[in-house]
């Protein structure tokens, strides 16, 4: 282990759509910015193939997060989506499950996420976890929820015996907001690279380019990001 520094950060990283975006938001803020991702068994390769080709592009917006981006880790949790199956990780129907949760929920999944993501920190001399959590727009999931997180920040903090920080910048926005905020801090060209390179559809579909990025169009995911797009891009100048 190293001394923890508070100028870093670790982005969990799925290269789609909000994580893409909190790693710019991470870039403007720390001097130095790794990333983590998790291969879990989802039924689509694309998401994995979309961080390399983000994580690739992201650094020639800014000169400066081309400095200051460093390691990429990929961790291998297939055993972990087999036993918490879902319609990510197995062949289901995209519907209400009976505990009026989604058949996309994969139970705990932000929670595994988080303490794997601690634990590299740790050895990595990290105190700061960042990640695309929101409880505003998304899928009623319980481990997206505020409450939640920082329930898991303490047990965090007192698992490694030293502080750790979860940072969720799109905790409160709506898919149009959390737009506007990749315009912000890396305006069309950043925009651009979302709407081209991240993946978010459910059912992996890269057939065809909408005006917010590829995906089939009818998942919750795709409607959600959709929406979203309609409201940032109506209200743009």
């Amino acid at each position: 282990m190293t001394e923890t520094d508070s100028s870093s950060a670790l982005v969990l990283f799925s290269g789609g759509q909000d994580s893409a975006t909190c790693l710019a938001w991470a870039l403007q803020r720390y001097e130095r910015v790794e990333t983590i991702g998790f291969d879990y068994g989802q039924r689509h390769e694309v998401e994995l193939r979309a961080r390399e080709r983000v994580r690739e592009q992201i650094v020639q917006i800014n000169s400066d997060w081309a400095v200051r981006l460093g390691d990429d880790l990929l961790v291998d949790l297939s055993g972990y989506g087999r036993l918490a199956e879902s319609a990510l990780t197995a062949e289901r129907e995209i519907e209400m499950g009976e505990k009026g949760l989604p058949t996309t929920f994969v139970p705990g999944r932000n929670l595994v996420f988080l303490t794997v993501a601690a634990a590299h920190a740790y050895r990595r001399g990290t105190a700061v976890l960042v990640g695309g959590m929101c409880q505003t727009d998304y899928s009623g999931y319980p481990d997206c929820r505020a409450d939640t997180l920082a329930a898991q920040e303490r047990a965090l903090a007192l698992g490694l015996d030293q502080p750790i920080k979860i940072e969720t910048p799109l905790m409160d926005l709506t898919k149009a907001e959390t737009w506007q905020l990749a315009q912000s801090l890396g305006g069309d060209r950043l925009v651009r690279l979302i709407v081209e390179e991240t993946h978010t559809c459910y059912r992996g579909v890269r057939g065809t380019l909408h005006a917010w990025g590829y995906g089939c169009g009818d998942c919750p995911a795709c409607e959600l990001r959709a929406h979203g797009w309609n409201g940032f891009s109506g209200g743009a100048s």
